[in-house]
């Protein structure tokens, strides 16, 4: 089981500076969000940082947030497509994707089908997210199609993020126990029940984190866990660097735990 910092956990730090302090603070490697800045989407430089840095690629996160939804085209098929031939190039093997939004019809019609079509042809694991609900003042809108909740749909990989979770009023724990060998990729995070999707430093939320990654080493859970949060708000590096570190060793903690 691999420890991988995401480089959005820097933000708005750039992409060379995720590697720099997954590097310096000895994570195990990273998770790519492409789009986060221009680098981040240019393959070619972020295995310059790989090589420099000497950490590995463990996953690539697609660009299909909101704010991302021109980078690479505006296709979402070519999107998946280039984030597997960018997971070969780069040595990860893993594609986090979120579901389609309910305004991509057409390619939400064929989504279950088609990640694990696309699984199968590429050997990458597409590893669908769980998302929430979006609750506005009119009540809940329906923003992700067939689902934000991939329980019961007929995926065939997932990706356990705990500030989703939270956001949509679930317990972690609950999702990893239920989803079994289908769980493949984790968000290790933190939420307070907000309908803010907040991304907390890991055991400063409602879900449990250290039980999670117990319930990961009960398992035999052999995926990524990645630690996925916001730091846009820390006033310093330092307290950015702080943060990083102290989840880190909070995950290494816990991942070491005697199954019990």
């Amino acid at each position: 089981m691999k420890v991988g910092l995401s480089t959005s956990s820097v933000y708005p730090e750039s992409t060379a500076s995720g590697f720099e302090l997954a590097r310096r603070l000895d994570y195990d490697g990273v998770e790519l969000m492409v789009g986060i800045d221009p680098v981040a989407a240019d393959i070619d430089a972020v295995e310059k940082l790989r090589d420099y840095h000497g950490i590995p690629v463990l996953a690539i996160h697609a660009p299909c947030l909101l704010i991302t939804q021109r980078v690479w085209g505006t296709d979402p098929w070519a999107k998946l497509e280039r984030s597997a031939e960018a997971a070969h190039r780069l040595g990860a093997d893993v594609v986090v994707v979120h579901p389609p939004f309910r305004w991509q019809r057409d390619y939400a019609r064929g989504f279950v089908a088609g990640v694990r079509r696309l699984t199968e042809s590429t050997g990458i694991r597409f590893c669908v997210e769980n998302m929430y609900p979006w609750r506005t003042p009119a009540g809940e809108l329906k923003a992700y199609v067939p689902g934000w909740d991939p329980t019961e749909l007929d995926y065939a990989d997932l990706t356990l993020d705990l500030s989703h979770a939270s956001t949509a009023g679930q317990q972690s724990i609950d999702l990893a126990r239920s989803w079994g060998s289908r769980l493949r990729h984790v968000h290790l995070t933190d939420g307070s029940g907000s309908v803010k999707d907040e991304h907390l430093v890991p055991g400063r939320g409602d879900q449990q984190a250290a039980a999670v990654l117990h319930e990961l080493v009960r398992q035999g859970y052999d995926g990524h866990v990645v630690l996925e949060i916001n730091s846009r708000r820390n006033p310093t590096r330092a307290s950015r660097e702080q943060d990083l570190a102290e989840s880190l060793a909070f995950m290494r903690e816990h991942l070491a735990a005697p199954v019990v």
